[in-house]
């Protein structure tokens, strides 16, 4: 069940999706990837699925999916005409990151981007629950982008963890990931590595040199690797800031189930403090595993009495209450 040479970008009919296409058509004209537009009207599926009223159900369904669709075509029309293949879907589905979840398992998408849902105290944009959600159930790369444009140049961060314990495989994808986008894009790339050990001691001497093999391996000098010093939430987040990266690439596994800590407290600390668009990178294995297992739920699901459907659904979703 292999991927396919294209970018999901998921709109939300909202102001963010004029700068949400924009880099998407900029990423599949860098990439020539095809691009697919969708759209999942959560709200309205929520309001559907909590109405009692046997009749009209399936017309307002479909009026639903029509109105998305219309939305689609007109945002098409705006899109780049160098980007090839731009096609057009909507669902009407809650919530809205299993809507998310189905169409990239159907579409085998490569890459996935959406808008951040959410606006924090600041009134800058933010990562809502439906967001934190798709990080850690997303079976493709996921970007969660801001509202500011990009530098005609990027300035790409690649944040990875050498140390012994890092899952196998997650670094390589972050660096493999990352280094393409730099490439199709002209974009500059850097790795970033932070640890809480003293930069003299053996353990930290042999992450110092892991580190600049992989560097070595995509072809970056010295100076595009950093080694950081200290907790990694707090120099990440500083060196980050002070660079002002376009984009930073991260590792997107959980490895705490809280559910403020979905992808961990370094992610969530860094995207507080930045204003950097978040690639967030699965291991290849992990991709490949995940959408076989959600294909093997949904059709599990659809053989259940819709009576408990729901309920089986969260359950498998890691979810412990309703969502829109």
């Amino acid at each position: 069940m292999g991927k396919t040479n294209s970018i999901l970008a998921v709109a939300q009919h909202a102001p963010s999706d004029t700068v949400l296409l924009a880099k998407a058509a900029a990423l599949a004209r860098s990439f020539g990837f095809g691009l697919e537009l969708f759209m999942c009207d959560a709200e309205q599926a929520y309001a559907l699925k909590h109405d009692y009223q046997s009749t009209g159900h399936d017309k307002a369904l479909a009026e639903c999916v029509g109105r998305a669709k219309a939305y689609l075509t007109e945002q098409r029309k705006l899109i780049d005409p160098a980007v090839s293949a731009v096609a057009i879907d909507a669902a009407c589905e809650s919530p809205l990151y299993e809507g998310v979840v189905r169409k990239v398992v159907h579409s085998r998408a490569e890459f996935v981007m959406k808008a951040a849902g959410g606006i924090d105290r600041r009134g800058h944009s933010a990562f809502d629950e439906n967001d934190w959600q798709l990080m850690r159930t997303c079976p493709a790369t996921l970007a969660l982008v801001r509202h500011r444009h990009w530098r005609k140049r990027l300035r790409i961060a690649a944040a990875i963890d050498v140390s012994d314990d890092e899952t196998a495989g997650l670094a390589s994808s972050i660096i493999r990931i990352a280094r393409r986008l730099a490439l199709a894009t002209g974009g500059e790339l850097e790795l970033v590595y932070a640890e809480r050990m003293p930069s003299d001691s053996v353990a930290s001497r042999t992450r110092a040199a892991r580190l600049r093999a992989l560097a070595r391996q995509a072809d970056l000098d010295e100076h595009h690797a950093h080694i950081l010093a200290g907790t990694p939430e707090h120099e990440l987040a500083s060196f980050a800031a002070g660079r002002d990266y376009d984009v930073m690439a991260l590792g997107a596994l959980a490895h705490r189930k809280v559910a403020v800590e979905l992808v961990g407290s370094l992610t969530s600390t860094l995207v507080e403090a930045l204003e950097s668009d978040f690639v967030l990178i699965k291991p290849d294995e992990a991709v490949a595993s995940e959408r076989v297992a959600h294909h093997t739920r949904e059709h599990a699901a659809q053989a259940l009495p819709p009576a408990t459907r729901s309920a089986a659904v969260n359950a498998w979703m890691g979810r412990s209450r309703p969502m829109r």
